[in-house]
């Protein structure tokens, strides 16, 4: 396995040339094929389309039999579900999709790794939320290359050469959010699927951070919108003074009483 920089794409005529290509290309609002089909963790025909229409979706390129970075990528995207308020089933779903195509032949294989992060994240119901897939080599490249997702095998180690991270995406299929490398910080991740929710999932304060926090695609974090949070600033300042000035108006009227008694 051949790790890369996040969010890059390897041409240059100095890189090896088992990394040229290797890519995450961000593609916001690419439709993916929905009726690609694949094989789920118990040996079942699925269509892509099958795990998107309510949900948004948290989307992972792995293999299963990877060495290194794809663990990485599935512990790191653990470590993040244990920290959300959201379970994976309820609010959102994961898709992990292997893109060796062999895998798909390996019976067993996709089953046992899903098992295994569904002990170790522990929360009721998430089997039916997080899926592993197998497919073809046809299927795997009309998903990853949607989604922006470049690999390359290694023939000489039998590896692959990619990049890590995890995708969000609507429920109808578009590709919305990339958070790289094989950490994803709670709140990106919350806001992001918050964001391609629509809304639709999250608290009243999840919204009012989207309106002060916006995604960099630069970065793949969400930063900071100065002016947005001048503004609330602005109105809570404005509600409190307006609160303040209603208090001193009931107030005062019963302390003038209280005086005026102390003077007879």
């Amino acid at each position: 396995m051949h790790s890369v920089p996040q969010d890059s794409t390897i041409n240059d005529t100095s890189s090896p040339a088992i990394l040229r290509g290797v890519t995450i290309e961000q593609r916001y609002n690419e439709q993916l094929p929905l009726d690609a089909t694949f094989r789920d963790e118990l040996g079942r025909d699925v269509k892509l389309g099958d795990y998107f229409g309510e949900k948004p979706v948290m989307l992972a390129f792995v293999y299963y039999q990877c060495p290194m970075l794809c663990n990485e990528v599935l512990n790191g995207t653990l470590g993040t579900l244990k920290a959300l308020p959201f379970t994976a089933g309820k609010e959102f779903d994961i898709v992990a999709i292997s893109f060796d195509a062999r895998e798909n032949d390996m019976r067993g294989l996709a089953a046992e790794k899903k098992a295994s992060y569904i002990e170790r994240y522990n929360r009721p119901g998430a089997s039916e939320g997080w899926h592993f897939l197998t497919g073809t080599p046809d299927s795997i490249r009309r998903v990853t290359e949607a989604a922006g997702f470049g690999f390359e095998y290694d023939a000489k180690l039998d590896q692959f050469a990619h990049a890590a991270g995890i995708m969000i995406v609507t429920p109808d299929g578009k590709m919305s959010r990339y958070f790289y490398g094989i950490e994803y910080a709670p709140k990106d991740v919350r806001l992001g699927l918050v964001e391609a929710a629509d809304g639709k999932i999250g608290t009243p304060v999840d919204k009012l951070l989207l309106y002060c926090f916006h995604y960099d695609p630069a970065t793949g974090k969400y930063g900071a919108v100065v002016m947005n949070m001048i503004r609330i600033a602005g109105v809570a300042m404005l509600i409190g003074l307006g609160l303040f000035y209603v208090l001193i108006r009931r107030y005062k009227p019963s302390q003038l009483r209280e005086s005026d008694v102390a003077l007879k």
